[in-house]
């Protein structure tokens, strides 16, 4: 590959992992706004905190929608397109987050029919996130050559902490120096629509990037994906990796299964862990949680936009090192760091000692999370699954990450009432079981091309 194919492959990366900033960026914004949504609608409308969590949780459903509908649009449709899709939900949730009232509603007071149609408005963006979070890797996995494929992907989830850093200035920056009122009010609502902007953003620069050449050799479009591949290799390695991509789709299988249970069953359970470590516990609830160690409103948005830009720091780490230290050594190191993370913050509220020990033991654990966890998993769901089968298998193991997503962020809220030390000792031991869980399943992938992939993963899967 030559200089002009990898600054061509590289602003197609970038276009495409805006897809990822949008990913962080409409699942991190509610950190900064659901303080305000309880007192807008949960304790106006004296509602339980199983309805809160639920409410912080909403998008997650339609999460679990989207990655559900990703093998079937991304199949049908191509992974551009379904990439567009995305980008139109993020705008009409932006829209109708900020504004839920609008269409249906006069401006007034909270009632629980606006509560639902806010959480519809939610639901759709995570539709979006849904199908991001499947097609965004997958397209730039597709694409990028072997030798930089787990860097390439990895900037997809740079891009999703990047969003989060984003919008916890943005949200920061909405409310300092107003009041408390004003926000509860007011100022959430500009923390939805200021998604507008990226969104618009993405879906615009989408027109400007191509369909992945193994999607276009699945359609039968061999010439497109040809053309596509000469602006990435010299003519021999043209023909080359066309030969591999349509050898790959020649095997007369093609069930989700007919490669085995096994290589789904281990996609599942990278996705599980990644979410059943508490991650989001971090991200969602980070203001909260930097209230409840004595920080004003303020101040704790602040503290998260210090958590942010740790996170931004070890994402890039995982970047330079996923291609030349290789995905499982990160993934294990990565598990060990959030055991001692959560059970450090475990042993702080057991202790009843909530202050600076606890920011530094989140930020240990999210650090390790960055390093590995976050990135690696979207790294090796990109690659574990064969061509005939990548947007089906995909979908799968989308669908049940923003399920486990779903069921950890909507009952931290009520197991925090029982026992904070209890909650956070499981997302502890959820850790070291996923060390464990690497160490004896996950093959290591670096260096390899996805049709080479395919056969060690037949070996050692």
């Amino acid at each position: 590959m030559d200089k002009s194919g990898n600054t061509y492959i590289l602003l197609i990366t970038l276009v495409a992992t805006l897809g990822g900033l949008l990913f962080g960026y409409d699942t991190a914004v509610i950190s900064g706004a659901e303080g305000s949504l309880q007192v807008y609608f949960i304790e106006s409308l004296n509602l339980s905190p199983l309805v809160h969590g639920l409410t912080v949780s909403s998008a997650l459903l339609g999460c679990i929608i989207g990655g559900l509908l990703s093998g079937y649009f991304s199949s049908r449709l191509g992974r551009k397109y379904t990439l567009i899709i995305a980008a139109i939900l993020f705008l009409v949730s932006a829209l109708g987050s900020a504004f839920p009232e609008f269409l249906f509603f006069t401006r007034g007071e909270p009632s629980f029919a606006l509560l639902i149609t806010f959480n519809l408005y939610r639901v759709i963006g995570g539709i979006g996130v849904g199908l991001a979070s499947a097609v965004a890797p997958v397209y730039i996995g597709e694409i990028a050559p072997a030798e930089i494929r787990g860097r390439l992907v990895s900037l997809n989830q740079f891009a999703i902490i990047f969003g989060m850093l984003v919008v916890y200035f943005v949200n920061w920056g909405i409310a300092r120096g107003q009041s408390i009122e004003w926000i509860n009010d007011v100022g959430w609502r500009y923390m939805f629509l200021s998604e507008t902007i990226p969104a618009t953003l993405f879906f615009l620069l989408l027109f400007t990037v191509p369909e992945t050449p193994r999607y276009l050799v699945s359609i039968n479009q061999e010439e497109k994906a040809r053309k596509i591949l000469s602006k990435i290799y010299n003519q021999t390695m043209v023909k080359a990796t066309l030969f591999e991509i349509k050898r790959s789709f020649n095997v007369e299988k093609g069930g989700l299964f007919s490669f085995g249970k096994r290589i789904i069953i281990i996609g599942v359970l990278l996705s599980v862990f990644q979410q059943f470590v508490g991650i989001n516990v971090a991200l969602y609830y980070a203001p909260r949680i930097f209230e409840s160690m004595g920080a004003g409103r303020d101040a704790s948005m602040f503290q998260t936009i210090i958590m942010g830009l740790v996170n931004v720091i070890f994402t890039v780490v995982a970047i330079l090192t996923v291609d030349k230290f290789g995905r499982k050594p990160l993934l294990i190191i990565g598990s060990i760091g959030m055991a001692l993370g959560m059970f450090g913050v475990s042993w702080m509220a057991f202790s009843n000692q909530i202050g600076m020990g606890t920011l530094i033991f989140i930020i240990i654990y999210t650090a390790s999370f960055m390093m590995s966890w976050g990135p690696v998993v979207w790294v090796l769901i990109a690659e574990i699954f064969p061509n005939k089968i990548r947007g089906q298998a995909v979908a799968i193991a989308v669908a049940a990450q923003w399920s486990a997503n779903y069921f950890i962020s909507s009952t931290y809220p009520m197991m925090m009432e029982y026992s904070p030390g209890l909650t956070y000792s499981f997302y502890g031991l959820m850790s070291v079981l996923s060390a464990l869980f690497v160490w004896k399943l996950i093959p290591e992938t670096k260096g390899s091309s996805l049709e080479e992939l395919e056969i060690l993963l037949k070996k050692s899967v």
